[in-house]
């Protein structure tokens, strides 16, 4: 099996997982429509002009509606149909209907599903659910998501490793005169390159002498300058999420007394993160680490769990009370931003939470100049 096709039996563990819930709270039937909900219970991407349904009943029998001539061969659903998603090539705008006429002929009577759980985000309103008790699944499935089963992690290791072949594109252009529009083009052909196929996502920071921010198209590289790059690409909706800061020349003593106080909260998170550690209290810890430096604030947050969304759980978050648990993937992003940086720094490393530590996913160069 390809490990980066479509692994039908993870899938229905996956959905295993969701009925052990189904079953301790009663509930007759899931009816899911976010992309990334459909995909994790039963397998295929959906582009986002598409709008699937998924639905679970209790007995574990699962039903997939997709678009036309989009459904793979091979899917974990008991039940396949199909809604027309355009007509004479024209997408149709009233698909979320359409999909909905479909789900219910294949459901036959919702009158036997008296509690039913629905995403309350975006429930649609095309599904006669009056009659029954509904529940929101959506925290559920935010928190069985947490845990990445290996074709997951196979995705979001092959979008990380698109980042690797970024900044080392990176590394070898950036220089005083590039243009932030030209390294932006170059390191999203390095992505598609790495990955031999359109990406669902690319990442967002690829501005010079900035926090951060979408290419400027006549903003050139300045000698002094450094140049935060925070790179996301996606790999069939797996989402990476990690930063290099790069020096366009040789780094000041400034930068490198700030790069040596940023990179020193990576130890801490490699020798602290094990399941049940606050991800909370790992955020004021390295909160109190940075406040350390001569020069520059840190004032965002730590990190975050990635995988079909850019941010998921553990939030390293005062906002958010998380601990880690086992196969949590999470990013990690000290960084240090003052004027007499230029600008400032970000550095950002992936993790894969294990049983009794952690796993560094991202061992990309951190220095600011090689």
């Amino acid at each position: 099996m390809d490990e980066l096709g479509i692994d039908i039996a993870a899938c229905r563990r996956r959905q295993q997982r969701l009925l052990q819930w189904m079953q301790e709270e009663s509930v007759d039937l899931v009816i899911v429509q976010l992309t990334e909900h459909v995909q994790w219970l039963t397998g295929p991407r959906f582009a986002w002009t598409f709008q699937p349904y998924a639905a679970l009943w209790a007995d574990g029998r699962t039903v997939l509606v997709g678009p036309e001539r989009q459904i793979p061969d091979q899917v974990a659903a008991d039940d396949v149909a199909t809604y027309t998603a355009q007509m004479h090539s024209t997408l149709r705008n009233d698909q979320r209907a359409a999909a909905a006429e479909v789900l219910r002929d294949r459901l036959n009577s919702l009158q036997g599903a008296r509690r039913i759980g629905v995403e309350f985000s975006v429930a649609s309103h095309h599904l006669p659910l009056d009659h029954a008790s509904l529940m929101d699944v959506e925290p559920t499935l935010y928190r069985l998501r947490r845990r990445k089963d290996p074709d997951e992690l196979a995705k979001i290791r092959k979008a990380i490793a698109a980042t690797g072949a970024m900044y080392q594109r990176a590394r070898e252009i950036i220089e005083p005169g590039i243009s932030e529009l030209e390294v932006f083009n170059q390191l999203q052909a390095a992505a598609v390159e790495a990955c031999g196929e359109m990406l669902t996502g690319t990442g967002n920071d690829y501005q010079c002498g900035s926090r951060g921010g979408p290419p400027r198209q006549d903003r050139l590289a300045q000698k002094g300058e450094l140049y935060i790059l925070d790179l996301g690409p996606a790999f069939r909706g797996y989402f990476a999420d990690n930063a290099r800061t790069i020096a366009v020349t040789e780094p000041t003593e400034e930068q490198l007394c700030a790069w040596e106080h940023v990179t020193a909260v990576f130890e801490m998170i490699e020798r602290d993160v094990r399941p049940g550690v606050s991800a909370r209290g790992l955020f004021e810890a390295a909160q109190a680490r940075l406040a350390e430096a001569p020069c520059g604030v840190f004032n965002h947050h730590l990190g975050h769990g990635i995988g079909l969304f850019p941010h998921e759980a553990p939030h390293l978050n005062p906002y958010w009370d998380d601990t880690f648990a086992e196969g949590d993937v999470f990013t990690v992003e000290p960084g240090l931003y003052d004027p007499k940086l230029q600008a400032g720094m970000r550095i950002e490393n992936d993790y894969l939470v294990t049983a009794d530590g952690v796993e560094c996913l991202t061992p990309f160069p951190l220095e600011l100049k090689i």
